[in-house]
């Protein structure tokens, strides 16, 4: 009963150790390169089914990784992957992870609109409900596309039976992004509680530091000091990841954007080695077992 009221009240309740060990919440979003939003003018949704799938490859290799360490997470899988993939969302829920929803298309929820995004997250939970024998209550927004200019989609969310969403990042980024909304855990109404992925403030400056391409393009010591200041806060961390992102032999399309170029491709060698001391150095699980849910959501879980 406390958890789910302080989780109400928008404080996160981490899961520690005796000895105090704070248990970070990781998770991935299980997409191809190419459904990259960032792609979308170089690799149309019409072209998908001709393009070399790798996702299923680099999502095995990030499993077992996670098995040699002994951690968990929470895997957002997008329902398009689902469909094709059967197998990897079987492995993923068989060895302990909660399978949790991408949608269906890795479309915006804005670009959506309420029709089409209430039939995205429904036929992907009823999918990967199927696969995995569990519950899904946890979504994720393509490209955090979840923010203040869509608050339609959170009742359609809470009717639909998700219980959190983890589609926010609080920072500004021409992408996404939402540098006013709060850096933890946060009630969004209709019992859906909000997991933001984590940030830093210094200086009072907001800076990213929950995983994505600032994982690759900063310094490992910058992550490692940022979530130790996290975890000064009394807070986990939450971080997330791409499978394709540990894949540098993936395709390159051609007549990318120099941009592009820089974010999807720049010190992909660096990422799977970076990953590994991340599992040494922090004590990872999933998403659902990490941060306090809304009252009724642990046991819609079960």
């Amino acid at each position: 009963m406390n958890a789910g009221r302080d989780a109400i009240q928008g404080r996160s309740v981490p899961r520690g150790f005796p000895d105090g060990t704070p248990v970070n919440a990781l998770s991935f979003d299980v997409e191809d390169y190419f459904q990259v939003s960032a792609m979308a003018p170089y690799v149309p949704r019409a072209a998908w089914d001709r393009m070399e799938r790798r996702v299923a490859a680099n999502t095995h290799r990030i499993l077992d990784l996670l098995a040699e360490h002994g951690a968990h997470a929470t895997f957002f899988v997008l329902g398009w992957v689902a469909e094709r993939e059967p197998g990897l969302v079987r492995r993923i829920a068989a060895e302990g992870h909660e399978v949790a929803s991408h949608g269906w298309s890795h479309e915006r929820v804005g670009a959506l609109g309420p029709g089409a995004f209430r039939d995205e997250v429904r036929r992907s939970k009823a999918l990967l409900e199927d696969l995995s024998g569990t519950a899904v209550i946890g979504y994720r927004a393509p490209s955090f596309s979840l923010d203040a200019g869509e608050p339609w989609a959170v009742p359609i969310l809470a009717e639909a039976g998700y219980r959190y969403s983890s589609s926010l990042h609080p920072i500004r980024h021409d992408h996404y992004g939402d540098p006013h909304a709060p850096r933890f855990p946060f009630p969004r109404g209709h019992g859906l509680l909000e997991v933001p992925v984590s940030t830093v403030e210094v200086g009072g400056r907001r800076l990213p530091c929950g995983g994505g391409g600032f994982f690759r393009l900063a310094p490992y010591r910058y992550t490692r000091w940022a979530l130790r200041r996290i975890h000064a806060e009394g807070r986990p961390a939450v971080f997330y990841l791409h499978p394709w992102e540990l894949d540098p032999a993936q395709p390159r399309p051609r007549g990318l954007d120099r941009r592009t170029r820089v974010r999807h491709y720049l010190n992909l060698r660096r990422t799977e080695a970076r990953l590994e001391r991340l599992l040494r150095d922090f004590v990872w699980d999933r998403i659902d077992r990490v941060v306090a849910l809304p009252a009724g959501a642990l046991a819609h879980a079960c």
